[in-house]
């Protein structure tokens, strides 16, 4: 635990110190912005070709194919869920939440993009819809759908609280990246990442910086929606937390499914393409 008091005292320009004006470490107005029009026209008479539901305390693994949509729908009851994205053709290529974070900030809605691991750095994913846009911030400076957490896992869970816990959500998406995989846990496990918390409500305190939970505000029928930019597999699992209010990580608390649907637009999205890799030459300054 931290001390109650700081073992140094303040300099006399301290309030100078701490008055600086903060700067955007990057800013995204170089990005272009999404243009909505073309996207809402794509899903007007679109076709459903793929349902996943995703059993409570367990993980799923949906495929997505360029150009088309995939909904995330809370179902039965409040649930939050841990969202990994892989390219298809290549699973060392991953959903980086800690530089869609930089980006985008601690939590995502829809316009925000979901960016691959470097060296790829490419559009993986953009939201396009998003039911609980309403929610923004509040009054303890928690969001929804976040960035910030990891994904509970079996390790954490052995070093707080002891004992073997096989369905945190880092073990449910080993196991389902396997499946669909056809490979070994301990090869699938390597490929399992920092995840989006879907319907996850989250912040950082602000007397301590912990990372926090509360219940969250995603009732059935309330959705994210996503516009694949290549061709993609999705891991999702329903949380043993539930909808996050008292504890993560347990059997105790009520879970629920959660819903994965495919959407092939009618028609495809005019002058649409798949991003390519980033452009920098990986010299390195050699």
């Amino acid at each position: 635990m931290k001390p109650d008091q700081p073992a140094h005292a303040a300099p006399e320009d301290a309030a100078a110190r701490r008055a600086v004006q903060p700067v955007i470490c990057y800013p995204v107005t170089g990005l272009p912005a999404p243009d909505f029009g073309p996207y809402l026209a794509a899903r007007e008479g679109w076709e459903q070709v793929d349902e996943v539901l995703v059993p409570a305390r367990e993980a799923r693994c949906f495929d997505v194919p360029a150009g088309h949509f995939f909904r995330i729908t809370s179902v039965e009851g409040p649930q939050v869920g841990d969202l990994n994205l892989w390219n298809a053709h290549d699973l060392h290529e991953r959903f980086y939440s800690g530089k869609t974070r930089a980006l985008h900030g601690t939590h995502l809605s829809a316009g925000d993009r979901m960016w691959s691991n470097l060296p790829y750095l490419r559009e993986m994913a953009l939201i396009t819809e998003d039911t609980l846009d309403w929610y923004g911030f509040d009054d303890f400076g928690a969001g929804v759908h976040d960035v910030i957490g990891t994904r509970c896992d079996p390790y954490t869970h052995h070093l707080l609280a002891g004992g073997q816990y096989h369905h945190c959500c880092h073990s449910n998406l080993t196991r389902a990246l396997a499946e669909r995989m056809a490979m070994p846990l301990e090869e699938a496990e390597a490929h399992v990442h920092d995840v989006l918390n879907v319907f996850m409500c989250t912040g950082f305190t602000r007397d301590t910086g912990q990372y926090f939970m509360k219940s969250s505000p995603v009732r059935p029928g309330d959705f994210i929606e996503f516009f694949a930019g290549m061709d993609l597999i999705g891991g999702l699992s329903a949380c043993p937390g539930g909808d996050c209010s008292t504890v993560h990580s347990s059997d105790q608390a009520a879970c629920f499914p959660l819903r994965v649907e495919v959407f092939k637009p009618h028609t495809a999205l005019l002058g649409w393409q798949v991003s390519a890799a980033n452009g920098y030459d990986r010299s390195h300054g050699r």
